[in-house]
């Protein structure tokens, strides 16, 4: 896999997530608010737009979210009438977040704790789609054994998929080429799906990238 790092960041421990999923889940016994939306409502229905208008995918076809935390996209698919829905998260507290949501919401959901960095990961199920909203983006921050963490990630994420499957990842770190570049061992780019874009110093960017990729 290509060596292409970031600057480490807290948002790459497990210790921040499992601190802020502990305070979100007591707000929400407290308050009902759900929290922050990772990539905030726009992302969420870019991707369930995509999902809906898309012939490789149907509303009985299997959903796994990796790095759900508290759920929304995966409440968003259920409320457009998907069925099969798993999230996975390492951290319980996430985890215990996102079934209180899913719950209240009358929403059947699955939710299990799962670190996706687990070298050799065997999945329980193999899935017709895969999605990641920042996940790849926090193991990339990570402070120590970077490299490894993304080549396990990758590796995990090819195992879960069934062949032929989708895998759709959105990103604010990692550029089209880059992306292609850390998935190039068993995923083919389809698709990018539209993002707004800024120009800054008269070159356009995007704020998010947001790619289709089909396991090989």
């Amino acid at each position: 896999m290509g060596d292409i790092t970031f600057s480490s960041s807290k948002l790459g421990t497990k210790e921040y997530w499992d601190s802020t999923y502990k305070k979100e889940l007591t707000n929400y016994q407290e308050t009902k608010d759900i929290g922050e939306v990772w990539f905030g409502h726009n992302c969420v229905s870019r991707i369930v737009t995509w999902l809906k208008s898309n012939t490789l995918v149907d509303f009985t076809g299997s959903i796994l979210d990796i790095g759900c935390g508290n759920g929304f996209l995966l409440l968003e698919l259920a409320s457009q009438g998907y069925k099969d829905l798993k999230g996975i998260d390492y951290s319980e507290d996430a985890i215990n977040l996102a079934k209180s949501i899913a719950k209240d919401e009358k929403h059947d959901i699955k939710y299990e704790v799962v670190d996706v960095l687990t070298p050799h990961l065997s999945p329980s199920n193999h899935y017709d789609v895969c999605l990641d909203k920042g996940t790849f983006d926090a193991i990339s921050l990570s402070p120590s054994e970077t490299e490894v963490k993304k080549e396990i990630y990758v590796q995990n994420v090819h195992s879960f998929l069934k062949v032929g499957g989708i895998f759709i990842l959105a990103s604010c770190n990692w550029t089209e080429d880059e992306v292609k570049e850390q998935f190039k061992k068993g995923f083919l780019l389809l698709e990018r799906i539209p993002t707004p874009t800024f120009t800054f110093g008269g070159v356009q960017g995007n704020r998010e990238t947001i790619l289709v990729l089909q396991k090989t």
